[in-house]
C-alpha cells in the first residue's frame, strides 16, 4: 500500500496553478477532455484530477497530458542548466581559480 503524501503548501500551490493552466490550455485548443484523456493514455477522471492540480498523480500522466496539448517542451526546460541559477552559482564557485599545466611524469629525454 502506498504511503499517504502530503506535499508542502508550495508544492501544492504550484501544482494547483499547473493544474488550472492545463485545464485553461484545453480550453483555448477546444478539446474536449474525453480526447485530452485519450491523447494522454489516460482515464477523463485522473485528467480531471490532472486540471484540480492533484499531487497523487504521477509526473508521467501530467507529462502526458502536456504532450497532448503539445506543451512537453516546457517540462523538459524546467530543471534545465539555462533555467538553474544556484547551479549555476555553485558550479562557478567549484571552478579552480588557477589552471596548471601537468607535465609529463617518468618520460625519458632522447638526446
Amino acid at each position: 500500500m502506498p504511503t499517504p503524501h502530503n506535499p508542502p503548501a508550495a508544492v501544492r500551490r504550484v501544482l494547483r496553478k499547473l493544474g488550472a493552466d492545463i485545464h485553461d490550455a484545453r480550453r483555448r485548443r477546444r478539446l474536449p477532455m474525453a480526447v485530452v484523456a485519450e491523447r494522454a493514455f489516460t482515464s477523463r477522471s485522473t485528467l480531471q484530477r490532472v486540471e484540480a492540480g492533484d499531487t497523487n498523480v504521477s509526473v508521467g500522466i501530467y507529462a502526458g497530458v502536456l504532450q497532448a496539448l503539445g506543451l512537453l517542451e516546457g517540462l523538459g526546460q524546467v530543471a534545465d542548466i539555462s533555467n538553474d541559477s544556484v547551479g549555476q552559482a555553485l558550479a562557478s564557485a567549484d571552478l579552480p581559480k588557477h589552471v596548471h599545466l601537468q607535465r609529463p611524469t617518468g618520460s625519458s629525454r632522447d638526446g
